[in-house]
């Protein structure tokens, strides 16, 4: 996979990709990260890439020249052109997915008060955003991309398991885990974790995955994926609980009978 950064700020980029699993698969070519300055694509000698706003007001913006030749120069015909914004469609699992589809990422990382509005009329096929708040720029924003994203590409993460347990991979929480020592602080692991029986297993983290996100991301359950028996794991934690188990409408998966 290839994702190429347009910033005014490439200096924040290497240690990023030079550490862990993003370091790794650069570094054995599963992924290839391309780090931009938009100044080298201005033409004055200031290497201006703002100005102030058309209407007044505070702060600059910055100018579209830069970064429609940035964009156009960078982009091969199959790219996919990704405006990292506080306006934009909010990251999750479901776009992390879409985006992984891609073979080739442009990120841009604006900065100021936005970017003229022609850029994204021009260049841009779409906006992403962290959530509802506002970064001082996109280069947050753009290293989270790259990270969930690059998780998705096969060879990216040694045991393909641990992606496909991540929290939302299926619309839940990630049930808890645990290891060595067997104690801390008075507390044990559960011991169905140390049993040897994988049913049993699978079944705790089904319920725990659950019970996690009935108690922190109750919002997630009405969207999740559910199957027949998560109707009976919710009415077991609720009955432990003691609390009305959550009105849901569960959708069967075609392998749970």
């Amino acid at each position: 996979m290839r994702v190429t950064v347009l910033t005014i700020f490439p200096d924040l980029f290497p240690p990023f990709l030079a550490t862990s699993l993003v370091g790794k698969a650069v570094e054995r070519g599963i992924l290839e990260v391309d780090v931009r300055d938009l100044r080298a694509f201005t033409e004055d000698r200031h290497r201006s890439v703002d100005d102030e706003p058309y209407g007044g007001g505070g702060g600059m913006v910055m100018t579209a020249p830069p970064w429609i030749a940035a964009v156009r120069a960078v982009s091969s015909p199959r790219a996919w052109r990704v405006l990292l914004s506080p306006q934009g469609r909010p990251l999750c699992e479901r776009e992390v997915r879409r985006l992984a589809s891609r073979a080739e990422l442009v990120l841009l990382c604006g900065r100021y008060e936005g970017i003229d509005e022609r850029v994204r009329q021009t260049v841009v096929d779409e906006e992403i955003s962290l959530g509802d708040f506002v970064l001082s720029g996109g280069e947050v924003a753009a290293m989270a991309v790259i990270e969930a994203v690059a998780r998705q590409v096969p060879g990216m993460v040694g045991l393909p398991d641990s992606v496909e347990n991540d929290s939302f991979r299926s619309g839940l929480l990630d049930h808890p885990h645990y290891t060595r020592p067997a104690e801390v602080e008075g507390l044990p692991v559960p011991e169905v974790l140390r049993s040897g029986n994988h049913a049993a297993v699978m079944r705790w983290r089904r319920k725990e995955a659950l019970r996690a996100t009935w108690s922190k991301r109750p919002d997630l359950l009405a969207a999740a994926e559910l199957g027949r028996g998560d109707r009976e794991l919710l009415a077991e934690i609720a009955r432990e609980e003691e609390r009305p188990a959550p009105s849901l409408v569960i959708q069967a998966r075609d392998d749970d009978n």
